[in-house]
């Protein structure tokens, strides 16, 4: 009787070794090249190592494309992590860190769903083409826009250019941040096409034109007399910040804040996101205004704020409520819920960012933690008035990566606006930035501490202020009509 054996692995077939790099060779480029783009985002901001790692995309089918998009979100918001352990908001120390885990899961396959349709559509419509190069590169920018109006939303393509590339960030005073994810994803097509000459005349017309922007970019240019504001950062522990030892700390450095404003003839003075409790008073009054991260109720609702205390008021008399709120943090999906963060459950306030102030301190535009990132609503409060810009945050427990992404974010919205911004948040980044994206005062992270800020109010207007995504639409429009003028789609 004849017996055959198996080969097996190694009895004249493959090696174990060979057998994995032949399984899984064709996942090892996009996961390689989107953990890299992952990384080219900031701290880093380098745009160039984005184009290297946006090439392989072109030819990713959906399965390629998915992977892509979540090593991207793995290793960009990996800060994720930190909020492990969760046992101060009662969650147990063996689901603390499976929780975090988890909170980082949603976005990284919320990333992957979203680049692996976007590439089933790229090979839909032939990549090789310009037509397809060009409405796909625009749709990305664009569903970047909108995605940040949701809640799972923090950092895009566009905000590789800082702090690596300042010639090309200053494109953003033209098309805003569609036009920069844009103009990343057609360098990389170039690339992809190797259409050499192009990609170099591309990157000269790009960065000459960038330049441009920012000569014609005058920091104080017809600004008056500076806003003098005292920025106190009482770099209090999240998970101790309602104690009362940590609020005893917050007032004496709110006290202090309002003596300096005072011996400085200041404007005003102001604190983070969340620093006053719900129905905190002002006793005795200050004599100097006071615009504060806190809580105040709307009808039986609770919203995250910022607060508004004229000279001499012990209440607040206006203020201006948070919109897009923290997944589980502060709001859930049908309902309210104490949330994983130590402010409860809240309810979101209207989507304008325009709070109208008497002079000095408004009209401004403000922006509460990571609604940094909707660069649309800013622009739309500065068309309405705001000739300057506020962000409040509370960035503990995260680590300095967050930090730094903020401070990058602010840059660019600082930039493509023409307006100087203050940051003033709970462990940093505290700074004072300029209309060309520079950060001209700051106070050490993680550290409680208070500094006279001094900044100017701006009255012009960039095209991405006057004209938002119009330029980008018709741009998508026409590559529309380019393609269905030239032939029908490919069969599937």
């Amino acid at each position: 009787m004849k017996h055959h054996h198996h080969q097996g692995l190694r009895g004249g077939g493959h090696s174990l070794k060979d057998w994995l790099t032949i399984r899984f060779r064709p996942f090892l480029l996009p996961i390689a090249a989107g953990a890299l783009a992952g990384l080219a985002l900031p701290p880093l901001g380098w745009p160039w190592l984005l184009w290297l790692a946006l090439v392989p995309l072109w030819s990713c089918g959906a399965r390629g494309g998915a992977l892509w998009g979540g090593f991207a979100v793995l290793l960009s918001h990996r800060w994720l992590l930190a909020l492990h352990p969760l046992d101060w908001v009662g969650v147990p120390s063996l689901l603390s860190l499976p929780l975090a885990l988890l909170l980082l899961g949603i976005c990284a396959g919320a990333g992957a769903a979203l680049v692996a349709t976007w590439c089933v559509l790229v090979q839909r419509l032939e990549p090789r083409r310009w037509s397809t190069a060009l409405l796909a590169s625009v749709l990305w920018g664009l569903m970047e826009l909108l995605l940040a109006k949701g809640p799972l939303f923090w950092i895009g393509l566009s905000a590789v250019v800082l702090p690596g590339d300042r010639l090309l960030a200053a494109l953003a005073q033209i098309g805003g941040p569609p036009l920069l994810t844009a103009l990343q994803l057609v360098l990389a097509w170039l690339l992809w096409r190797r259409r050499w000459a192009l990609f170099v005349l591309l990157l000269v017309l790009s960065h000459g034109l960038g330049g441009w922007l920012l000569s014609q970019t005058v920091p104080a240019a017809g600004a008056g007399q500076p806003l003098q504001l005292v920025s106190v950062q009482p770099a209090l522990p999240t998970r101790e910040k309602f104690s009362v030892a940590q609020q005893l700390q917050q007032r004496r450095l709110l006290q202090q804040g309002f003596s300096v404003a005072a011996a400085q003839a200041a404007d005003a003075v102001v604190l983070p996101e969340g620093s006053l409790p719900l129905g905190e008073t002002l006793e005795p009054p200050a004599a100097v205004e006071l615009l504060s991260g806190g809580f105040r109720r709307v009808g039986p609702e609770e919203r995250s704020s910022v607060l508004w205390f004229p000279a001499d008021a012990s209440k607040h008399r206006r203020g201006l409520d948070k919109h897009r709120l923290v997944p589980l943090g502060e709001w859930v999906p049908g309902g309210h819920w104490s949330g994983l963060s130590a402010v409860g459950g809240l309810t979101p306030g209207d989507a304008d960012r325009l709070l109208a102030l008497p002079p000095p301190l408004g009209p401004l535009a403000v922006a509460i933690c990571y609604e940094l990132s909707d660069a649309e609503a800013l622009a739309r409060a500065i068309r309405g008035g705001a000739d300057w810009i506020l962000t409040v945050a509370n960035l503990d427990p995260y680590p300095a990566q967050l930090q730094q992404q903020f401070l990058m974010q602010a840059q660019l919205r600082a930039l493509e606006s023409r307006r100087w911004l203050l940051s003033v948040a709970n462990t940093g980044p505290t700074a004072v930035i300029n209309p060309r994206g520079q950060q001209l005062q700051a106070l050490v992270p993680n550290r409680p501490q208070l500094g006279l800020m001094q900044l100017w109010r701006r009255g012009d207007r960039t095209l991405w202020v006057r004209w938002g995504a119009s330029p980008s639409l018709l741009v998508l429009a026409g590559a529309v009509l380019w393609r269905l003028l030239a032939r029908p789609l490919r069969a599937t």
